[in-house]
């Protein structure tokens, strides 16, 4: 029961990376151009949303950043500790598949 329970506080934090993750996929690759000058070529006749374009490269920034303190996160709990206090890694990354929980529940509020 701990694990799952540490593993949902780790989902915490996660909501941020996986958060950037849902927006550049719904909102930046969705669209036909990658940036302003695309939008200005003759006979582009495409979507492009410049507030999507002025916010992509601060999200996959942030995607990164987040991301990766996130991962060294779940690896230190899930990983390094179980494995020093001799006890069985399986079992705590297991328990891993719980983190998401707390961004989809953000999810399904955002989008009831």
């Amino acid at each position: 029961m701990a694990r799952i329970l540490v593993n949902l506080a780790l989902g915490v934090p996660a909501v941020v990376p996986l958060y950037c993750a849902w927006w550049l996929l719904t909102e930046y690759l969705p669209m036909d151009c990658r940036s302003v000058s695309d939008a200005s070529a003759p006979g582009f006749s495409g979507t492009c949303d410049y507030h999507v374009l002025d916010h992509a490269g601060p999200v996959m920034f942030l995607l990164a950043l987040s991301g990766l303190f996130v991962l060294a996160l779940v690896l230190l709990v899930d990983v390094a500790v179980p494995r020093s206090k001799g006890r069985p890694v399986r079992p705590w990354a297991l328990a891993g598949l719980v983190v998401p929980v707390p961004f989809l529940a953000l999810l399904a509020a955002l989008h009831a």
